[in-house]
């Protein structure tokens, strides 16, 4: 395959949340792409595995310290091209952004594309690709306007639920677009119509092979394992609901939440244990790195994930710890939002329940614990579900084909 040099941006890089893109990009290097990894922001140092730190030096960064050279680059761009310079000051800080953090991030992204469309030029770089449809891509647009290089980009989860100011724009613009879940490409067809045609779908690189089964007890007190950021789409809040029936109903049990985040979402989870009386059975542990979660996995005999679409459309696309589970051979219950029920098949690869519905949520997990057999049937035929779907080799493979296939095509 003849594939480009590809500058590949993201806000931040390698990031502790995104194992599933560090996988992607450091698996596609491994198999010959030529990517170069452009981070917006400064380093985010905390929680790194290894292998994170071990390629962290590599990344060209910007942040705070870049804004001397962003500001001569937007200079020099407007001396070589200042008709285009100017429709992009006039026209992308404006768009009807969903709030001021967006628009704030949208407008750093746009200030940095002067200056990576000079540094492309200078690596020698044939194609550029966002990892996210929002500021990263909003970066990947303004740069390949000044520099006539062609971009595209992933369009995932809370990137594009809801859409941002410029979505359908950097649609249209892109030369491919690609999604990780086949429930985004209807959504995405149909807010540009005129770019479904760019649209490809490839699911995430997991690594799932090689990991440990967990002998899954299903034993009184059933060990319950939830994991995730603590922020709006996650529905931890309704999870803590949902103990509160089981504690209610008589149900032995201890869930180990794990995960943190925003300071509101973490108060609201904390308060809502408190208000239940919960602290004897649901426990906290904050961060948890991803080369320790084996031992959680090990411990646990049902893995919940409450996913929720929260009022402003924001979503989950299709949590990689569901994969990571499943993977484990734990029983799964999750929630019918976007992607999952390509995962979860009700009563085939585990539960499938309605979002923001505790007592559904209880009922599942008290179905699952009730019967051993059938709930690690039900997670084999999980596991066997993923390491098709998510299969490293097939898909990075897939996304090597993907930029061949779309390397010619020019700036639309």
């Amino acid at each position: 395959m003849s594939l480009p040099k590809t500058a590949y941006i993201l806000l931040w890089y390698p990031l502790p949340s995104e194992t599933f893109i560090f996988r992607e990009v450091e698996n596609a290097k491994a198999a010959g792409m030529p990517f170069r990894v452009y981070a917006l922001y400064g380093e985010a140092a905390r929680h790194l595995s290894p292998q994170m730190r071990e390629v962290a030096p590599s990344v060209t960064r910007l942040g705070m310290a870049a804004v001397p050279r962003i500001l001569a680059d937007m200079a020099w761009w407007a001396l070589r091209r200042p008709v285009e310079t100017a429709r992009i000051l006039a026209g992308v800080p404006f768009r009807r952004w969903s709030c001021l953090e967006v628009a704030g991030e949208n407008v750093w992204a746009m200030c940095a594309g002067f200056s990576l469309a000079r540094r492309f030029l200078a690596d020698g770089i044939r194609r550029i690709h966002a990892g996210w449809a929002n500021g990263p891509a909003t970066a990947a647009w303004v740069a390949s306007r000044l520099s006539g290089i062609p971009f595209s980009f992933s369009a995932r989860a809370g990137d594009i639920y809801p859409p941002d100011g410029a979505l359908a724009e950097k649609m249209r613009a892109a030369v491919a677009i690609l999604t990780n879940n086949k429930a985004n490409i209807a959504y995405l067809a149909d807010m540009a119509p005129e770019a479904a045609g760019k649209i490809r779908q490839i699911y995430n690189s997991l690594t799932l092979a090689g990991k440990s089964r967990s002998p899954v007890h299903m034993e009184p007190p059933y060990r319950l394992l939830a994991v995730g950021r603590f922020c709006r789409t996650k529905g931890f809040d309704v999870l803590v609901d949902a103990c509160a029936i089981l504690s209610r109903r008589g149900f032995p049990y201890q869930l180990t939440l794990v995960g943190a985040g925003m300071p509101w979402p973490t108060a609201v989870i904390r308060r809502r244990v408190r208000i239940h009386g919960l602290r004897a059975r649901v426990f906290l542990p904050g961060f948890v790195s991803h080369d320790r979660m084996g031992e959680l996995y090990a411990a646990s005999d049902i893995f919940v994930m409450p996913s929720v679409v929260h009022p402003t459309g924001d979503r989950d696309g299709i949590p990689n710890v569901i994969m990571e589970a499943l993977a484990h051979g734990i029983p799964v219950v999750a929630t019918d939002v976007c992607g999952i029920p390509e995962v979860v098949e009700d009563g085939v690869t585990g539960r499938l329940v309605r979002q923001r519905d505790p007592e559904a949520l209880a009922d599942a997990v008290m179905d699952l614990a009730a019967n051993r057999d059938r709930a690690v049937a039900m997670a084999q035929a999980g596991r066997e579900r993923v390491a098709r779907m998510f299969d490293p080799e097939a898909n990075t493979r897939a996304i090597l084909e993907f930029f061949a296939q779309t390397a010619a095509r020019g700036v639309r």
